[in-house]
């Protein structure tokens, strides 16, 4: 049986890069973001069930709380190939996280998540 998910995914309108920490490397981009993990777009698959250090840095420093990168333990939940076949969409999971991270992912995605218009006068507000 599937396990669901209780946030809904949030895509994020900025360029926001994810970064393996321990060997410096770049891993892709962020596809959506939610409080319990993440999805990235990136050139090279990662190995399922392994666990990392992520370091997601925003676009421009986030002034609510003061930050410009999340640092966070992760294990990747699962790996495909994206419909462009010289991408993978990685999906991890955050392990443990603080408090601090998630108030700073909470901004984050305040800040920088595409908004949904369900009504014609929303776009003049």
């Amino acid at each position: 049986m599937a396990i669901q998910r209780k946030e809904s995914r949030k895509k994020l309108m900025a360029f926001t890069p994810v970064y393996e920490l321990l060997h410096k490397t770049l891993l892709g981009y962020v596809g959506d973001l939610t409080p319990q993990g993440v999805m990235v777009i990136g050139e090279k698959p990662v190995e399922v069930g392994r666990h990392l250090t992520l370091g997601i840095e925003f676009p421009e420093r986030l002034v609510e709380v003061h930050a410009e990168r999340v640092t966070i333990s992760a294990r990747t939940a699962w790996c495909r190939q994206d419909d462009s076949p010289q991408y993978f969409n990685i999906g991890f999971e955050f392990i443990d996280i603080s408090p601090e991270n998630a108030r700073i992912i909470e901004a984050l995605l305040e800040r920088y998540q595409f908004r949904t218009v369900t009504n014609i006068s929303d776009l003049k507000s």
